[in-house]
């Protein structure tokens, strides 16, 4: 039995996708794959859906039976030891919920994340400060200050791939209530929060727009979520969306699809680049 993980690297899931390709190009079943291998139909499964580390032994045999080139079958093996080590959030293990290490790397080796928030700025665009007041807010029972701190220090890792030499494409609309939820008694958190969402908005990789109230209703006020887009043809969009104990990733097409609908959707109605601007600015003298 191959060793279970506690989520999938995006390496294991595009080499897990192109496992099931290529399987499926010569026309066999899981459970005829299986008995080459000598184990279940669910141990194929398994490999092809990454939700196991890639065996490399296992990875060759099958490589060989669906006709890979012997060079081919080199590249893939040295791909599949890349995505078999561990990412770098797994130093978080400690307060990382298994249901987020995927997300952290999804965003990773995202060309595009395009996201709705109603509630609060989002993760990869806060403070310090703001980060760990909505942190100590949001934990339930007793959680030590101690691993607040820790998931501070995670977030702002996080928000290094906005800084490195090629950063995703970030398109964020947030609700005008995030403009005026206080997270904090001391003003001074969100001054610092919204100074930092006016330099954001000159980058030219990150898009920010405010739905405002005035506009009224729209299909996104249900929920945030977020939709990744990748370079890697193998990798579907994927959309995740959060709840209280843990997270849903979709990737069907017609999730997608109805997802996306409601980000162009809302996105023609948000205001434009320079009014979010002004909306922040004049927040931003409130405090």
């Amino acid at each position: 039995m191959s060793e279970r993980r506690p989520a999938p690297t995006v390496g294991q899931v595009v080499l897990g996708r192109r496992l099931q390709e290529l399987r499926e190009s010569c026309g066999l079943r899981r459970d005829e794959a299986a008995q080459i291998l000598r184990v279940t139909a669910a141990t194929i499964r398994r490999m092809e859906m990454a939700e196991v580390a890639l065996k490399i032994p296992y990875a060759q045999v099958l490589l060989s039976t669906y006709g890979v080139p012997d060079d081919e079958i080199a590249a893939f093996v040295a791909l599949a030891e890349e995505a078999n080590q561990p990412g770098w959030w797994q130093r978080f293990h400690d307060v990382l919920p298994d249901w987020f290490s995927l997300h952290v790397s999804l965003e990773g080796a995202a060309s595009l994340i395009r996201s709705y928030e109603p509630h609060f700025v989002p993760g990869l665009l806060q403070t310090e400060e703001y980060a760990r007041a909505v942190l100590e807010a949001g934990t339930i029972g007793q959680t030590r200050p101690a691993d607040v701190e820790r998931h501070v220090k995670l977030r702002l890792e996080r928000q290094k791939l906005l800084t490195r030499e090629r950063p995703p494409r970030m398109w964020v609309i947030m609700d005008e209530t995030v403009l005026l939820r206080p997270v904090s008694v001391r003003g001074e958190v969100m001054r610092e929060q919204l100074d930092r969402l006016l330099v954001l908005t000159e980058n030219h990789h990150i898009t920010l727009q405010i739905a405002e109230f005035a506009q009224g209703p729209h299909p996104g006020t249900y929920a945030p979520f977020t939709l990744f887009r990748f370079a890697e043809p193998e990798l579907p969009d994927m959309v995740y969306s959060e709840y209280l104990t843990g997270a849903l990733y979709l990737d069907s097409r017609r999730e997608v699809a109805a997802h996306l609908e409601v980000l162009d959707h809302v996105t023609t109605r948000a205001a434009s680049a320079q009014r979010t601007r002004q909306l922040i600015e004049k927040r931003r003298d409130d405090f």
